[in-house]
């Protein structure tokens, strides 16, 4: 059953893709397949015909201008008053969002400088100190992403408030 399937499938998908293809023996012997008919090779067989006619391609869809359908009269709607302290209550929250944000960016930029001035160590076998730079990169890498972060998170909401 599957093999009956797979063999349907290619010939659906063969059946969309077919092309002139040609077969000549070259001087050397060596038997060529192609999709180009081979100029000056009058020995060319055609194997396999394509479709003759050509379909010119289906014209592209026009967008309609979507239409704004009217709100329906039984929509809930909120005074002015609420609405605005909704606004007023919402800048709130993302002042305060902000004010968070900054102080998480100050604490990862002292994070930095403390970790600039910490290298990474380990003792080997014999006692004796090494730098882990591997580690120390890494560490620094992980603390300038979270830098990179607060500072995309304050320019975000700064462009929310309108700062």
């Amino acid at each position: 059953m599957k093999r009956l399937f797979y063999i349907f499938a290619f010939a659906l998908i063969c059946n969309h893709a077919t092309a002139d293809i040609y077969k000549y023996t070259d001087s050397n012997g060596v038997t060529t397949y192609t999709n180009i008919k081979p100029e000056g090779n009058s020995k060319a067989e055609l194997v396999i015909s394509g479709p003759k006619t050509t379909e010119p391609p289906p014209a592209p869809r026009e967008k309609k201008p979507t239409a704004k359908t009217p709100t329906p009269a039984n929509f809930p709607k909120v005074d002015n008053q609420t609405q605005n302290q909704r606004d007023q209550k919402r800048r709130e929250v993302l002042m305060n969002e902000l004010e968070q944000e900054k102080q998480a960016l100050e604490h990862a930029k002292q994070l930095y400088e403390e970790a600039q001035n910490t290298p990474e160590v380990y003792r080997g076998a014999n006692g004796k100190t090494f730098r882990n730079v591997a580690k120390y990169d890494e560490k620094l890498r992980v603390i300038e992403a979270e830098i990179q972060a607060h500072e995309r998170n304050i320019e975000l909401l700064n462009k929310e408030l309108n700062l």
